[in-house]
C-alpha cells in the first residue's frame, strides 16, 4: 500500500483562510464577503491587510449573496464565507436565482459541514448540501480533504469561471496531502492502486479510507482508494475505469446517502457500468451534538464502516471477477 505521511494535524478552514490571504495579494479583483463568521471562517488576515476589499455584512446571508452576485457584474471575484448551513439551506433561493441562474461568478465557501462540526448540533451539521449544490445548473462542487489540498482548491477556483460551492470543516484533521500539489477541478486522484474493490472517498474520510485500506490489505484485500474531491464535475472516465478493473465499489463521504457523492457515481454505474456498490454515509438523519470522533462512529463514517462496506459489497461481485 502506498504510504502517506501525516504532516500535523489542520483544520481544513485554515487552509481555506491561508490562501484567500494570498489570492488578495495576487488578484486586485478578489474581494471577500462574510457574515459575521470572520475568526471561524479564518478570514482575518485577508480582511486586516485589504479592507477596502472586504465586506462585512453581518448576520444577512442572503444580502451577502446578493452583493456577491451584484459585484461579479463589475468584475470582481467575491468569496463569500459562512457556515454551510448558512450557505446553503439558508439562501438556497438567492443562489439559484442570483448566482446560478445568471452564471454569476461567485465562490461560495462553506465552512463547518458535516457531524465533525461536533458539539454545535444539528441546527448547524447540514448533511444535504452537496446535493442541494450539485442540482443547480452551472454550479461546481468541489470538497478537499486536508488542509493543503483545500487551500489549493481555494486558489484554484479564483482562475475558474462561473459559481462555484467549497466544502470544508471545522476539526483539525491529518494533513497528508503533498504541499503544493496542483488542484485539477473535476480530476479525481488516485491515492492507492488495487485489483479487490474500489473505494472513493471525499472530504474528511478520504483519510478514513486509507486507514480502512491498510485493513484490508491485513486481510489479504486489495483496495483501490480514490479522492473525489471534485462532486460535480464528476471524473467519470477515472470512475468508471477503476471499477472496470475491480467490480465493485464502496464510497464514503460526511454527508447524507441522497443526493451526496454516493448517490452521484451510482447514477453513473447506473448509465454506463452497473455494479454492485455499498455507501458509507449517513442515512436520512439529522446531526446531534457530539465529539467529533464519537458522531462518525454513531453514523457509520467511522474506519471499520469502510472495512465492512467493502468486505460486503466485495461478496457481491459477478464471478467474472
Amino acid at each position: 500500500m502506498t504510504e502517506y505521511s501525516i504532516q500535523g494535524s489542520k483544520d481544513t478552514r485554515s487552509g481555506f483562510g491561508e490562501a484567500l490571504h494570498e489570492l488578495g495579494k495576487q488578484n486586485p479583483e478578489v474581494v471577500a464577503l462574510c457574515a459575521d463568521l470572520t475568526g471561524s471562517l479564518k478570514m482575518e488576515a485577508f480582511a486586516a491587510e485589504f479592507p477596502d476589499r472586504f465586506i462585512q455584512v453581518g448576520i444577512a446571508e442572503a444580502n451577502m449573496m446578493g452583493i456577491a452576485a451584484g459585484l461579479t457584474i463589475g468584475g470582481k471575484i467575491p468569496f463569500t464565507g459562512t457556515f454551510a448551513n448558512f450557505s446553503t439551506g439558508r439562501v438556497y433561493d438567492q443562489i439559484r436565482q442570483s448566482i446560478a441562474y445568471s452564471n454569476k461568478n461567485v465562490k461560495i465557501c462553506a465552512s463547518h459541514a458535516g457531524v465533525t462540526l461536533g458539539e454545535d448540533g444539528a441546527t448547524h451539521q447540514i448533511l444535504e448540501d452537496i446535493g442541494m449544490m450539485k442540482m443547480l445548473p452551472n454550479m461546481t462542487v468541489i470538497n478537499p480533504c486536508d488542509f493543503n489540498q483545500t487551500r489549493a482548491a481555494t486558489l484554484a477556483i479564483a482562475n475558474h469561471n462561473g459559481p462555484v460551492y467549497l466544502r470544508f470543516g471545522r476539526p483539525k484533521w491529518p494533513n497528508f496531502t503533498p504541499k503544493g500539489q496542483p488542484f485539477v477541478i473535476g480530476k479525481s486522484l488516485l491515492l492507492n492502486e488495487g485489483k479487490d474493490v474500489t473505494i472513493f472517498a471525499t472530504g474528511h474520510l478520504v483519510w478514513n479510507a486509507l486507514q480502512a485500506c491498510k485493513i484490508l490489505e491485513n486481510q489479504n484485500i486489495y483496495a483501490e482508494v480514490i479522492n473525489i474531491h471534485t462532486i460535480k464535475p464528476l471524473d467519470e472516465e477515472a470512475i468508471l475505469a477503476s471499477v472496470l478493473k475491480t467490480g465493485c465499489v464502496v464510497s464514503a463521504e460526511e454527508h447524507m446517502r441522497n443526493g451526496g457523492l454516493g448517490d452521484s457515481i451510482a447514477q453513473l454505474l447506473a448509465r454506463k457500468y452497473p455494479a454492485p456498490m455499498e455507501m458509507v454515509a449517513v442515512n436520512d438523519k439529522f446531526g446531534e451534538s457530539g465529539k467529533p470522533e464519537e458522531l462518525l462512529v454513531k453514523f457509520g463514517l467511522d474506519i471499520p464502516d469502510i472495512v465492512e462496506a467493502a468486505i460486503r459489497v466485495i461478496a457481491r461481485k459477478p464471478s467474472r471477477f
